[in-house]
């Protein structure tokens, strides 16, 4: 690298590591490919006489198949569209409360097992597509009930009563 200039230099160091780069990856990949033999070698027939894989290949063509074309599947009727959950249609705070079956005489931990219960047939997620602005409307309208019911037992009981 001495009297050269620094961009013969670099170039040169360039160089220097494309070759050892391309020898890291010679190393990496291993041997190259078995020259003198041709990809048809097939070796020894049943006569001991080499063939070639043209040779061999035409051997096992009778033995060969065509696969048998897929049997079509028998058509099904179309579907029914599944019936609409009727309670999803009920959608105002009375038909909700008594959907609960709220007498206000309730315990908390029986308001949570309702509000699950609830949850578990009215939940957005499980209801068809077109009617989960109603579910969700269902949700929101049962756990404000649930939440007021939840807070007035316990003023109540804050109070003594």
């Amino acid at each position: 690298m001495f009297g050269m200039t620094v961009f013969e230099s670099v170039l040169e160091r360039l160089r220097a590591e494309a070759r050892e780069a391309e020898e890291e990856i010679a190393e990496e990949q291993g041997p190259g490919p078995v020259r003198g033999l041709t990809s048809g070698f097939a070796g020894l027939g049943a006569t001991g006489a080499f063939m070639s894989g043209s040779q061999a290949a035409a051997a096992y063509l009778d033995l060969y198949e065509e696969p048998a074309p897929p049997e079509p599947e028998p058509e099904s009727p179309p579907e029914e569209p599944a019936p609409v959950p009727e309670h999803l249609l009920r959608i105002t705070p009375e038909a909700v409360a008594e959907d609960l079956a709220l007498t206000g005489r309730e315990g908390i931990d029986d308001l949570a097992a309702r509000r699950r219960s609830f949850a578990r047939e009215n939940h957005p997620d499980r209801a068809p597509a077109e009617l989960r602005a109603n579910a969700t409307l269902r949700m929101k309208i049962a756990n404000m009930l649930i939440d007021e019911t939840i807070r007035r037992i316990n003023v109540e009981k804050s109070l003594g009563l």
